[in-house]
């Protein structure tokens, strides 16, 4: 990170920050289309990016505050069928505040044949809220065939009274082999840039990461510029953490702040006023909680009673916001306080949270507020100066002397626990002595045990191999919160069918899988139990002998980390998971196993084991299998070690079961 102060005076400008994700994006304002070189004409292939659908000649990127604008030019190469998907092209900008000018576009067909863009580009909404609109420029550039470069430029023009800091996305999904980018704050005279609480912001900041040895570079006036060559495309791996954590990019921004520590103490300090203000317990408050917990009733009883209460409030996240007449005929005001959610038995994830806090300080309990980073869309990082990289409330409770943390606005999630999202986490939180704030990170996960999936089966096959039986699912933990999610914004309907949809990727070709009903869905703190009837045909018949998948559930499952040697990304498996297999087999009479799996106890230590057991009774074939892991994140250089675990774990999962059907007897004289 590097600081520059800038000396801007004038009260009348104020700040926004217009945030553009432009997925096919390079710059320039008086750039000119380039002459294309004849060995760009006639590539074929690009032995600097093997097997890739199309590279990036060049780009370039302009951003100039004084004058309020941001410049694009892109020169791609397709290169396969799937390239030619780059020729539409999505540019969003904010209407009212920035507008697209001057865009120009041509493709260039390998004998050097130029098409120019004709079509007037569509201009659609993309996302509306109040006054705040996010429009999108589409354009799609003509007669695009495999061989062309795509070349197009483009302007975008923001109002005067503001300014716009750029966030540039050096990695992209494909290899750059040369781009340039480059920003001019505003410096000019009898200016002050604000932020929304009126404070001048007079220091220029940028974060992120480069890769290849590029840096941005400043020169004496304060121009910023960055020039990479060779940039690798961003990972597509599975299994990967949000972009944001690794990818290569830079984004810059206005602030007050000097270094770190003053940034996080100051704007801890206006949040914890902000929350203080809204958890403050008042008189019925304190009521309330005393008509919900005993005096007699342990510091443990009183959370989880109070917690308990909280679960069943409406959470206006899984269902749905109000709408200003709704909450009028309702005569529900706007919510400014804890005892608001409480009156109007219904609140945000955020207003729960502060809502459960409040609770525990009536009942005379120690609780803080915590504000953190959801990991599904980031990783924290405190040396971004800013607020908006913290998304969600929870709350801490001392029991007993030991800090808990806990997630009330997590609908249905058990007490003592976090939400995956919220899991591995770091945010801003109050200080146990309520005078500060400071930058925490939160537990690092549950336990494999409280994230449980059972899958069990009975099977009974006839002589054909037409099978009928049933199965149940048993889930705990993250698993049950996605279904039970998912029933409150998308309804019953919906659930059934990805449900089944999961169960046509789990269960043995030929096989299918209907659920019947579930048991639980809407009660928490217990198990969450899906009946599934199984019918059709299952296994393959060869003279005497009767092929049939070992492992039920693993017949055809889509093993991560095996196809792969090497890792680029850290792998982020968002929680640890613990997976048990118990199948049946009933076969026909005249069948005996001729083989089965092999038992297996297969550990990687501290992070991973495998255990499969099988034996025979009569016409029953059994079949248990245990997958535990213990791992959550991690780093490419130790993806050697799991991608050799989960090679094992893939064969030991194709095993198959051979029934063998024994010759009549010959009948007598």
């Amino acid at each position: 990170m590097k600081n520059n102060i800038f000396r801007l005076k004038n009260l009348s400008i104020l700040l926004f920050f217009i945030f553009l994700q432009l997925c096919n994006k390079g710059t320039l304002r008086a750039q000119a289309f380039q002459q294309p070189m004849a060995e760009e004409l006639s590539m074929t292939t690009d032995a600097k990016a093997p097997g890739a659908d199309a590279v990036y000649l060049y780009r370039e990127e302009t951003a100039d505050d004084s004058l309020h604008y941001h410049n694009i030019y892109v020169r791609l190469k397709v290169l396969t069928e799937k390239g030619k998907e780059l020729a539409t092209v999505k540019i969003p900008y904010v209407r009212g505040e920035s507008r697209v000018r001057d865009l120009k576009g041509r493709t260039i067909h390998a004998d050097g044949t130029i098409i120019p863009l004709k079509a007037k580009p569509t201009d659609l909404m993309e996302y509306k809220h109040g006054d705040e609109q996010l429009n999108k420029i589409v354009f799609t550039l003509p007669n695009v065939e495999v061989g062309s470069i795509l070349e197009y430029k483009l302007d975008i023009q923001y109002s005067d009274d503001s300014v716009y800091s750029p966030q540039w996305e050096v990695q992209q999904p494909y290899f750059v082999h040369k781009a340039h980018y480059k920003f001019t704050p505003d410096l000019s005279g009898g200016h002050w840039i604000l932020n929304s609480r009126g404070e001048a912001l007079s220091r220029l900041m940028y974060s992120g990461r480069l890769g290849n040895g590029a840096q941005v570079n400043e020169d004496i006036s304060h121009h910023y510029t960055i020039d990479v060559t060779d940039v690798p495309p961003t990972p597509n791996e599975e299994w990967s953490p949000p972009l944001d954590s690794f990818y290569w990019h830079i984004d810059f921004y206005y602030t007050y702040a000097t270094n770190m520590n003053e940034y996080w103490q100051k704007e801890g300090s206006v949040w914890r006023k902000e929350v203080e203000r809204f958890v403050k317990p008042d008189k019925s408050m304190r009521e309330a909680v005393s008509s919900l917990v005993g005096a007699s009733d342990t510091e443990e009883q009183k959370a989880q009673k109070l917690y308990a209460s909280v679960m069943k409030l409406e959470n206006t996240d899984y269902t749905r916001h109000k709408t200003e007449a709704e909450r009028k005929a309702a005569k529900q005001k706007e919510i400014r306080s804890a005892e608001d959610v409480w009156k109007q038995k219904s609140g945000t994830s955020d207003e729960l949270a502060l809502l459960y806090v409040s609770m525990l300080n009536a009942a005379g309990l120690k609780a803080w507020p915590m504000m953190i980073t959801d990991r599904s869309r980031a990783m924290f990082d405190p040396n971004y100066l800013s607020m908006s990289q913290l998304h969600d409330f929870i709350a801490i409770a001392s029991i007993n002397g030991k800090e808990v943390y806990l997630d009330p606005g997590e609908k249905f999630c058990d007490y003592g626990e976090l939400g995956w999202k919220h899991l591995f986490s770091a945010g801003l939180r109050v200080t146990t002595d309520y005078k500060g704030t400071a930058v925490a990170g939160t537990p690092q996960g549950n336990g494999y045990a409280k994230a449980a999936v059972q899958r069990l089966a009975d099977v009974t096959m006839d002589e054909s191999g037409n099978i009928k039986g049933y199965a149940r699912y048993i889930m705990t933990g993250p698993d049950a919160l996605k279904w039970r999610h998912l029933n409150l914004t998308d309804g019953s309907d919906e659930v059934k069918k990805q449900f089944n949809e999961m169960l046509h990727n789990e269960v043995p070709d030929g096989v299918r899988g209907e659920l019947d009903r579930f048991i639980g869905m809407e009660q928490p703190n217990t198990n969450l139990v899906a009946m599934v009837n199984l019918t059709g045909n299952m296994g393959t018949t060869t003279g005497k002998r009767f092929f049939l998948p070992g492992l039920f559930f693993e017949s055809h499952a889509a093993h991560p980390f095996v196809s792969n040697t090497k890792r680029l990304s850290p792998v982020d498996m968002h929680f640890a998971r613990m997976i048990q297999d118990a199948v049946n087999y009933h076969f026909p009479a005249g069948y005996t196993v001729e083989s089965s799996p092999v038992s297996n106890d297969m550990t990687w230590p501290n992070n991973a084991v495998l255990r499969i057991k099988s034996s025979a009774n009569d016409d029953v074939l059994s079949v248990s299998r245990l997958y535990a892991r213990n791992f959550v994140l991690i780093k490419p250089a130790d993806y050697q070690q799991l991608h050799d675990f989960y090679t094992k774990l893939a064969a030991a999962d194709q095993q198959q079961i051979v029934l063998t059907h024994a010759a009549a007897a010959p009948k007598g004289n």
